[in-house]
């Protein structure tokens, strides 16, 4: 488990301390307090140095597509991860994990020790040399006590973006879950990998929260391809999503945590798709898969119910509700005592 984080340079983060993290923490703050940031954050830590990862946590914010020149693809892809878009700076993710002790990620933009030039036939020596002018590369360097030092690049050259992860053991599993992206396919998948260690009633009883008359759930393809059906007494079993998004939600969340056992879940805006009078419910079924698969959860809100209804757990020694804030180009996290959160919601003040 994560016990503390130190970000440094990091998209709106120019210097974040978290001292006292516990085994699931809700993160709370204005837009653009970093809380989001704060999940990629863990997410490129985990990965120890695996570029693939910067990869995914853009396409998480809907930007999947890296074509185009390397200087455009510098300015839109790489800058905006770095704090103020300086690209000068050096990125530092450092983290001290319960078993696996201080996880150290750097990554820097720099110049390639070499560059390979391909000429083509109908290639000058002005294309050449601006093609090896514009090569780039953000350098990823990962050190830890369990792995030792791995590095990895990912460069921008006349011909796209290459990548080259480290291929190393990584520290602690993770899994990110966004707050509006899902794949019903990989859905079904992860059913039946759950189906298959006899554990698939975890989802269902989880679904029968929202859903008291769900009496199973398949993984089906039906469809012409894999996904998740419910049977709730009609004729036939149903499309899971038909039965609303906040089903859809809850099964992507139990899922998603049963993916990454021992390890890290990242939720982004948890509650989203979920109608406040279920959400008392919803957090006793994160807490109670969370130690079924020993999972550490960091999930964002923006929603007072969504703390309100956590607050039973939050006093507990298992749960923390962490507030992000930030005042010019400083960063500060407060982390609420367990009779603070009591106090904050008894008088309604502001912990979002």
């Amino acid at each position: 488990m994560l016990e503390r984080l130190h970000i440094r340079n990091y998209r709106v983060f120019n210097d974040l301390k978290i001292d006292r993290l516990s085994r699931i923490n809700l993160i709370a703050g204005k837009n653009n307090s970093g809380k989001t940031s704060l999940l990629e954050a863990i997410f490129l830590l985990s990965g120890a140095g695996n570029t693939q990862l910067a990869m995914n946590i853009m396409a998480f914010r809907g930007i999947d597509s890296v074509s185009g020149k390397p200087e455009a693809v510098r300015e839109t892809f790489w800058k905006p991860i770095f704090s103020a878009l300086d690209m000068n700076k050096t990125i530092e993710i450092v983290g001290h994990h319960a078993s696996v002790g201080q996880l150290t990620l750097k990554i820097l933009l720099d110049k390639p020790d070499t560059i390979e030039v391909s000429f083509n036939v109908n290639d000058t020596v002005e294309t050449a040399l601006t093609e090896l002018s514009d090569t780039r590369q953000l350098r990823f360097s990962f050190t830890s006590r369990a792995t030792g030092e791995a590095k990895g690049t990912m460069r921008t050259t006349g011909q796209g973006v290459q990548i080259e992860p480290p291929h190393v053991e990584i520290p602690f599993p993770s899994a990110f879950l966004p707050s509006r992206m899902g794949n019903l396919k990989e859905d079904a998948v992860l059913l039946g990998v759950l189906r298959k260690r006899k554990q698939g009633h975890l989802l269902l009883e989880a679904l029968q929260v929202i859903e008291p008359k769900l009496q199973s759930v398949e993984d089906n393809s039906a469809s012409g391809e894999p996904m998740i059906w419910g049977d709730i007494g009609l004729p036939e079993l149903v499309p899971l999503p038909l039965m609303g998004e906040g089903m859809t939600r809850i099964a992507r969340l139990v899922l998603t945590i049963a993916s990454a056992p021992d390890g890290v879940v990242l939720v982004d805006e948890i509650e989203n798709g979920l109608h406040h009078s279920v959400l008392p419910k919803v957090w006793q079924v994160v807490d109670t898969v969370a130690k079924q698969f020993n999972t550490q959860i960091f999930a964002t809100t923006h929603s007072f119910e969504c703390i309100e209804a956590a607050q039973p757990f939050l006093c507990s020694g298992d749960f923390r509700l962490h507030r992000l804030e930030v005042s010019g180009t400083e960063n500060r996290c407060v982390t609420f005592k367990p009779n603070g959160i009591s106090a904050a919601i008894r008088h309604n003040l502001e912990v979002r």
